[in-house]
């Protein structure tokens, strides 16, 4: 059953503790910060930025007057003769003034190449060990696929018995298979019980006790085959009884495109005549993309960002073949 540590979040460690009114410090009274660009400062950005007369206040760690974030502006500054900078404190300790600096470069100015991300990613995973692998992607603006990679090459400490804490600061266990068969023991000791008692016996959540439930029903495994053992993993070609899948082909995947496939979709009564239906329908609309728009779209990302946007496609691609495959293990 999951239940609330006191750890910090990887949202509220970025996002907040610098207070909103800035005061004017001398620039000769700071000094360089642990940043998690490789490289320092771009010279040519730095450049840019002599040309703004009004920047942003830059974020300084009171304890030490160290720059968490605004050394670019602190180096225009100096180039223009500037005595004085805005400047906002922050005051947190040591770790939470690296992941502030990672989470403002991610989210304004010049971004971090995907090099300075996962540099950070490793620096938060050897902090944190214990964060999920969403968690640190959320804080260092990569997928949890790449954190994950990272993760498996480094040397860690064992974090919280088996368990990772997530964005939400919920610890969650690494495995799910053993919720998974206790859920599937309440359910053939009680099989009538409602959902929400047998998740509360098993320790699981509620989608997990409904989905062991439905697996259980159509008689397959109540675990998923990826969160099997290697002795116990069927090949991945087929379903849950080692046929093929049905109306499938091994090996190739029919090219569909959603407005046919959206026609035929509400004209369902069972989606029609339903919220969540005609909901997914409307989230469909708002997230496919038509080959056909790739051109005007993207000519519209800046050279600087490409990079991170094409990491961005990769999640989100990555998001669609996890639901691809939830539905065919829903089959």
């Amino acid at each position: 059953m999951s239940s609330k540590v006191e750890e910090p979040q990887a949202e509220s460690i970025v996002l907040a503790r610098t207070p909103d009114d800035p005061v004017w410090v001398s620039v000769s009274s700071l000094l360089p910060g642990d940043s998690p660009r490789l490289a320092g400062e771009n010279p040519e950005h730095v450049l840019l930025l002599v040309a703004v007369r009004e920047l942003p206040p830059i974020v300084v760690h009171r304890g030490t007057m160290r720059v968490i974030d605004g050394m670019h502006r602190l180096r225009a500054a100096k180039l223009r003769g500037d005595e004085t900078i805005p400047v906002t404190f922050f005051d947190g300790d040591d770790a939470a003034a690296f992941l502030h600096s990672v989470g403002a470069n991610i989210t304004h100015g010049l971004p971090l190449s995907l090099a300075d991300r996962e540099s950070a990613a490793t620096r938060v995973l050897e902090l944190y060990p214990q964060w999920s692998d969403r968690a640190v992607a959320t804080a260092t603006g990569l997928s949890p696929t790449t954190v994950s990679s990272i993760r498996r090459r480094m040397v860690l400490p064992a974090g919280l018995d088996g368990a990772r804490v997530g964005r939400d600061g919920r610890v969650r266990p690494i495995d799910g298979s053993s919720g998974r068969r206790r859920a599937s023991a309440v359910i053939a000791m009680k099989p009538d019980a409602p959902l929400r008692a047998i998740a509360e016996e098993a320790g699981v959540s509620v989608g997990t006790a409904r989905d062991v439930r439905a697996r259980l029903q159509a008689g397959h495994d109540p675990v998923l085959p990826l969160q099997r053992g290697p002795a116990d993993r069927r090949p991945p070609v087929g379903d849950e009884t080692g046929t093929q899948p049905r109306g499938r082909t091994v090996g190739a995947r029919q090219n569909v495109q959603w407005p046919s496939v959206r026609g035929n979709l509400i004209k369902d009564p069972a989606v029609k005549y339903a919220e969540n239906g005609r909901a997914f329908v409307r989230w469909v609309d708002a997230h496919v993309v038509e080959p056909t728009q790739w051109g005007e779209l993207i000519g519209a990302v800046p050279p600087h960002w490409r990079k991170s946007v094409a990491e961005l496609a990769r999640s989100c691609a990555g998001a669609w073949l996890a639901l691809a495959n939830e539905l065919e293990e829903q089959e």
